[in-house]
């Protein structure tokens, strides 16, 4: 296989991961899964992939691991950085493994002599914060950041890391809400509304939008081949606006319900709700989706971001609305026994 044809995608076992992994296949490229030891390689089955467990554990240790893949098979052309964690049972965890493990690949890459010719981070539009929460103006690139999340802030702390290194060039891709097959949040909704039930958070409706997981992956490649789509970041969305109700009625239609109970509770009980959550969490010893840091994404109304930019220098076009991935998604449920 050629060296140009090398690619390192780290985070390869997660939800994002895994779609990664399959549009990198589909192009050609000799696929490196960056995944940890206990990580599960259900999606993984492909024969052409190859495995590596970084040592994320220490800098001597990935230094020396990533020397010796560069010295005996070569370096890897692109290195898409997707590894992250979005719930955790300490809140210190984000910034140990969103922000301080993006530092040390950052500089153990180079420490190795194993530049890519560009650096990928999958961020997260979190990484902002509530912006334009009253006038809805989709929330800019240049806009000043307030995130109020510890993940939002851990992966905005992971942005500046690879913004501020020299070593390479970079692309950042800062997607909104992602679904899809194998996602477990959105699931959460579907099997809520299946049961008859829809919840929404707040009083004032959410203003949101969506990428579909697919069409993040194929923006990945896009952002990595085009030459001249350098040290730069970019939302990615599919370009439509949602709120909250208009998404559970997609759904809704989508899975043939006809009665559904709609109920709006406002922050403040989601805080309680997500406060008892995590308390059962720790008690049981494991990280649950509703937690006190994920109060701060559900309570934040305005979703909107700028994706004129995308389309503009990368030519990026999602093939998926959200009714049609939806519907893929859902679909995919029911095959797999999931509702």
């Amino acid at each position: 296989m050629e060296e140009q044809k090398r690619i390192l995608i780290t985070g390869a076992s997660g939800f994002i991961g895994g779609y990664l992994v399959k549009e990198a296949l589909s192009r050609g490229y000799e696929v490196w899964a960056g995944i940890r030891p206990h990580s599960s390689r259900e999606h993984l089955q492909d024969e052409r992939i190859k495995f590596v467990y970084l040592r994320y554990d220490s800098k001597d240790a990935l230094v020396a691991q990533l020397r010796e893949i560069a010295s005996s098979v070569g370096a890897w052309r692109y290195v898409i950085h997707n590894a992250g964690i979005t719930k955790t049972l300490r809140k210190s965890d984000f910034y140990q493994v969103n922000a301080f493990h993006t530092h040390l690949l950052i500089e153990a890459l180079a420490a190795a002599d194993c530049k890519p010719d560009k650096f990928l981070l999958m961020s997260s539009l979190s990484s902002y914060g509530p912006v334009k929460e009253y006038s809805f103006r989709p929330i800019r690139i240049d806009d000043d950041r307030n995130p109020d999340s510890v993940y939002g802030k851990s992966k905005f702390e992971a942005e500046l890391f690879v913004k501020s290194q020299t070593y390479f060039p970079y692309v950042i891709l800062l997607p909104t809400g992602v679904y899809g097959p194998g996602d477990k949040d959105y699931l959460m909704e579907i099997k809520s509304i299946r049961s008859g039930i829809d919840l929404k958070v707040g009083l004032k409706s959410q203003q949101l939008t969506f990428i579909y997981v697919k069409d993040l992956a194929v923006a990945a490649f896009m952002a990595l081949e085009n030459k001249e789509a350098k040290n730069v970041s970019y939302f990615v969305a599919d370009g439509d606006v949602y709120t909250d109700t208009d998404f559970a009625q997609l759904i809704k239609k989508l899975l043939g319900k006809k009665i559904v109970i709609n109920l709006r509770i406002p922050v403040w009980m989601c805080y309680v709700a997500c406060l008892f959550s995590e308390a059962f969490g720790h008690l049981a010893g494991r990280a649950m989706t509703l937690n006190t840091d994920k109060y701060c994404i559900l309570k934040q109304r305005n979703w909107i971001c700028e994706t004129e930019p995308i389309r503009r220098e990368l030519g990026f076009v999602p093939r998926y609305n959200l009714k049609e991935g939806l519907e893929e998604t859902i679909n995919d449920c029911k095959k797999h026994n999931l509702l």
